[in-house]
């Protein structure tokens, strides 16, 4: 499976050019061959725009979404969307399962390569540090997976990262390919080096951590997207720029790596 990774470049609320960004990223990305292309964290209007979320929120059926869907049935690649910010009443009307009845959420929805919704994940852990997140929104109850070709796909988003128990719940259903939408900012450099690739290491399976680039008033995306493989090894990055990080996934890796070193046989739960 060919992976995109796009780095898109996020201009704090603007919805618009965000999504225009967002949908070009999908067309690049099908005329390079991907199969699949993920996005950033809240890439709809920038994770630091916190008093712009009420105002782009809309349900699981709404525009923002629909637009990515039927891009990607129009180019025929799967697609990340995400996050963005959902409007969880929104959601609720329209028949979604929702982990409240009102209120906002930091949303990932998987697309198939048809435009149909495959996967809807909304990050448990609400980062407070410094950030507005946990006082705006809704967390999470849900571990959705999803098979993309031979993977068995899940998403994680940015401060899930630090929360690996979260992962083995994961693991514990199949998961060999994690995809984890993040926003994560200067000065946590080495963090951001280190928490995806140990994620890889333990769990013995690929971890695509998409961040974006962007400039906020209080805060810079450190971007820095990398794939890694079930060894923690990268096998493809970007610097802080813009980018479509691309790379080749093979589907019989994790199960050669951990036939190979079966450290998962040994746990005691």
């Amino acid at each position: 499976m060919r992976l995109a990774c796009a780095q898109l470049s996020i201009e704090g609320a603007d919805l618009d050019g965000n999504l225009f960004r967002a949908l070009n990223a999908i067309d690049d990305a099908a005329e390079r061959g991907a199969d699949v292309v993920a996005f950033p964290e809240i890439f709809d209007v920038g994770y630091f725009a916190f008093d712009s979320y009420a105002r782009v929120a809309t349900g699981l059926d709404g525009e923002k979404f629909t637009r990515i869907a039927d891009r990607a049935a129009e180019r025929d690649i799967a697609v990340l969307a995400g996050t963005m910010v959902e409007d969880l009443s929104e959601s609720a009307a329209a028949g979604f399962d929702v982990p409240a009845e009102e209120g906002l959420a930091n949303t990932a929805v998987l697309f198939d390569a048809e435009g149909e919704r495959r996967l809807v994940y909304r990050k448990h852990h609400l980062f407070g540090y410094g950030s507005a997140e946990d006082e705006l929104l809704v967390s999470g109850e849900t571990l959705p997976t999803a098979q993309l070709g031979e993977f068995t796909v899940a998403v994680t988003t940015c401060y899930d990262l630090r929360f690996p128990a979260l992962y083995r719940e994961f693991l514990d259903q199949g998961v060999d390919l994690f995809l984890v939408p993040s926003a994560w900012p200067y000065p946590r450099v080495e963090h951001w080096k280190t928490l995806p690739r140990a994620r890889a290491i333990e769990n013995l399976a690929y971890v695509a951590a998409i961040n974006g680039s962007a400039a906020f008033d209080d805060a810079e995306l450190v971007g820095r997207t990398t794939v890694y493989d079930p060894w923690g090894t990268p096998k493809a990055a970007s610097d802080d720029d813009p980018a479509l990080v691309e790379t080749e996934l093979d589907p019989t890796a994790v199960g050669e790596v951990r036939e190979e070193f079966p450290s998962l046989r040994d746990r005691r739960l």
